[in-house]
């Protein structure tokens, strides 16, 4: 299985960076995962509503030009379907058997994604409806990967 993590911008923090080398490694026996970063749009501190949007989209086709056709692919959203781990872990799993080998989530700037990104979307998944640092999101994201193998190899890791 290909997992994919298409995000926008540049990890600075060494604590996250290592973070996320640790669960890559942990997942590398059960899957090739790869990060992708794209660089985010530098915006004023207070803009409009349609200076947002555009924001989002310049960010939203920097993300798109990284998916392709073929991979399902996960949207991180508020407004997204929150799951347990266990829920999350059968769909990864329900993707491999019917033929989703590559599998991508998304990862938005601090804006969130575009209208665009959300409808190339296959499904929008929420990890609840704090704000976190997009940043931190990865650490989150990449662990509750990690925890779904886990689960789906019977390991005691996720209890």
């Amino acid at each position: 299985m290909n997992i994919k993590i298409v995000c926008v911008g540049k990890l600075k923090e060494k604590y996250f960076k290592d973070a996320i080398a640790e669960y890559k490694k942990r997942l590398s026996r059960f899957a090739k995962v790869s990060i992708v970063q794209v660089p985010d749009e530098k915006a004023p501190e207070k803009f409009s509503a349609a200076e947002d949007e555009k924001v989002k989209e310049i960010e939203g086709q920097r993300i798109l030009s990284k998916i392709k056709d073929k991979e399902y692919v996960y949207v991180t959203a508020i407004k997204g379907k929150q799951r347990s781990s266990e829920e999350f872990a059968k769909e990864i799993q329900d993707l491999a058997t019917y033929g989703h080998s590559d599998i991508t989530f998304v990862i938005g700037g601090s804006l969130g994604t575009s209208d665009a990104v959300n409808k190339r979307g296959d499904d929008l998944i929420s990890f609840g409806k704090l704000t976190m640092p997009h940043q931190l999101m990865r650490v989150v994201l990449i662990e509750q990967i990690y925890r779904a193998f886990m689960i789906n190899s019977g390991s005691p890791y996720h209890k």
